[in-house]
């Protein structure tokens, strides 16, 4: 790690399988927010992307699974210094009945287990300040947002101002912290134009950009973790291109023009309280 990130404060989303990362982010002061593996807890008919859904809290039987999983994630990184918060699940269906009834033995565990650090649980784009069931029970509200991508596809004005609409209904809804924890574009390593048109390098750095401006403009929210870090397999479908391409990095590690913009952002922020001024 360069010595000049040592003053940085990093934070990376890790999942129950990267116990070694845990102990290199203990070592380097990298922040980790720990997740636990239930991800996409959405019963639908023809896809998580369909509107065509069945109850999924009627339908799950997982409850009990999901409990055991949070007891071996704390149980193993606990002791970690680098972990600052634990993620119970991330985009389930919180917009439905029943969910709260499943997450709040799940969010009583966690803090029985593990009374020290906050919690959360990240939900997805339905999960909107009117419709979320379950948002009061996180300690952080953190959001998965893709405007300008998967809604309002390729434009970015009107993106930023539904993204801060939404941020501004979270803050009239609840006192917490906000974290953007997921937000990014699919981009085409070398697939450039004169206009920053969608899969382009140009389209995910203004799209990246359009993001940080709304941010900077917003003193609840408090963090921002960019998906992805590099690109990664996906099973086949219309909606990827050989994987998700949401990296700022190639699935090889080669750097997207927003690997730069990422760095000149993060290096230019010197002082962690620079909102409280």
């Amino acid at each position: 790690m360069p010595e000049s990130w040592n003053s940085k404060r990093i934070v990376l989303r890790f999942g129950s399988e990267t116990h070694y990362g845990k102990v290199l982010a203990d070592r380097e002061g990298i922040v980790v927010v720990d997740e636990v593996a239930a991800v996409g807890l959405h019963v639908t008919l023809g896809g998580f992307m369909s509107s065509r859904k069945r109850n999924t809290w009627e339908t799950v039987q997982s409850q009990e699974s999901h409990k055991e999983a949070i007891k071996e994630l704390i149980g193993r990184d606990k002791n970690h210094p680098c972990v600052v918060m634990w993620v119970v699940t991330n985009e389930p269906a919180g917009e439905e009945e029943g969910a709260y009834e499943y997450f709040k033995p799940l969010v009583e565990l966690t803090k029985e287990l593990d009374p020290t650090r906050p919690l959360t649980i990240v939900s997805f784009m339905a999960a909107t300040p009117k419709a979320c069931k379950i948002h009061t029970l996180s300690d952080v509200i953190c959001l998965n947002r893709y405007y300008g991508w998967y809604v309002n596809s390729g434009d970015l004005e009107i993106a930023g101002i539904e993204l801060k609409k939404e941020l501004l209904e979270w803050r009239e809804t609840s006192e917490k912290p906000v974290f953007l924890t997921e937000f990014g574009a699919d981009t085409m390593h070398g697939l450039t134009s004169s206009l920053p048109t969608m899969w382009t390098e140009e389209f995910q750095c203004e799209f990246l950009k359009t993001y940080h401006q709304v941010f900077d403009d917003l003193d609840f929210v408090i963090g921002e973790h960019v998906w992805n870090f590099a690109d990664f397999a996906t099973k086949q479908g219309i909606m990827r291109v050989e994987g998700n391409k949401k990296g700022v990095f190639t699935r090889d590690r080669k750097p997207k023009k927003a690997a730069y913009l990422l760095r000149e952002r993060y290096q230019n922020i010197n002082n962690y309280n620079y909102k409280n001024k």
